[in-house]
């Protein structure tokens, strides 16, 4: 089965280094993308409790990663036209 992803889509996956093939179901590149998501919640993590940056400015830095996977918010039949 081969699938036809929206542009819009497809550029917000290009930021993360992600080229799904026509034939790569969307829900594999929706779980591919969260995993990505999860790696990054956890290093930012394990760098506040290292201390590199104030405690104060972590919200608007999660904030910022949930805005940069903002492509999560859509269910994998949305990544299709």
């Amino acid at each position: 089965m081969t699938y036809r992803y929206r542009p819009d889509v497809l550029a917000r996956l290009e930021t993360h280094g992600i080229r799904p093939r026509p034939t790569t179901r969307p829900e594999v590149v929706r779980e591919f993308v969260n995993d990505l998501y999860r790696y990054e919640i956890r290093r930012l993590r394990a760098r506040l409790l290292r201390g590199e940056f104030p405690k104060h400015t972590y919200h608007a830095r999660v904030v910022a990663l949930r805005d940069k996977y903002s492509v999560l918010a859509l269910r994998p039949p949305e990544f299709l036209e």
